[in-house]
C-alpha cells in the first residue's frame, strides 16, 4: 500500500515524540508498516490468532516496563541503533475510527502511533484500572506536545 506522504511525516513526529517524551536517549529504529484493514487482519490472525482487522499491532523487541529505557548496548553494530520493535497500522481503519470519533484522522494515526511506540516501550492496558490510565496519561501528555489536544468528542 502506498502511504501518503502527509501520513509518512505524521507518524514520524508521532514516533520521535513519543520516543522524547519517554526520555529515551538512544537512537532506536521503529519500522512501521501502512496498511489497510485485510493487511492487519491476516497478521492480527498468523500473530495472534485473532480474526479480525484491528486499528494498530505492535511488536516490540524487549520486554521492557513502563519507564523502562532502551540501552545503548543493545544497538546494532553495524546502524549504532537500537531495533525497537516493528508497528502496523491500519490506515482504512484510522480513517474509519477518526470519523467515528468526531476528530481528524491525523489526530487518530498520531494517536495511533503514540499508542504503539508506548507499547514497544513496555505499557500496556490489559486492565481498566492503573495500567490503562498511565498509558492514556503518557499518550495525552505526548500529544499534548505535539498540539494535538483531546476534544470534548473524544472523552471515554
Amino acid at each position: 500500500m502506498d502511504t501518503p506522504p502527509l501520513v509518512e511525516e505524521q507518524i514520524r513526529r508521532a514516533v520521535l515524540a513519543a520516543l522524547e517524551g519517554e526520555g529515551v536517549e538512544v537512537p532506536c529504529v521503529v519500522e512501521v508498516c501502512v496498511t489497510d484493514d485485510a493487511g492487519i487482519r491476516q497478521t492480527n490472525l498468523d500473530m495472534r490468532g485473532v480474526d479480525r482487522p484491528t486499528d494498530v499491532l505492535s511488536f516490540p523487541m524487549f520486554e521492557l516496563s513502563p519507564g523502562e529505557k532502551p540501552q545503548a548496548d543493545w544497538a546494532d553494530p553495524d546502524t549504532g541503533k537500537v531495533l525497537l520493535g516493528d508497528m502496523m497500522i491500519s490506515l482504512e481503519r484510522t480513517r474509519a475510527q477518526a470519523a467515528e470519533y468526531g476528530h481528524s484522522p491525523e489526530r487518530e494515526v498520531c494517536y495511533l502511533a503514540v499508542h504503539s511506540v508506548l507499547h514497544l516501550l513496555g505499557y500496556d492496558h490489559l486492565d481498566e484500572g492503573p495500567m490503562k490510565a498511565q498509558m492514556r496519561a503518557r499518550e495525552e501528555a505526548i500529544l499534548g506536545g505535539l498540539g494535538i489536544q483531546r476534544e470534548a468528542s473524544d472523552a471515554d
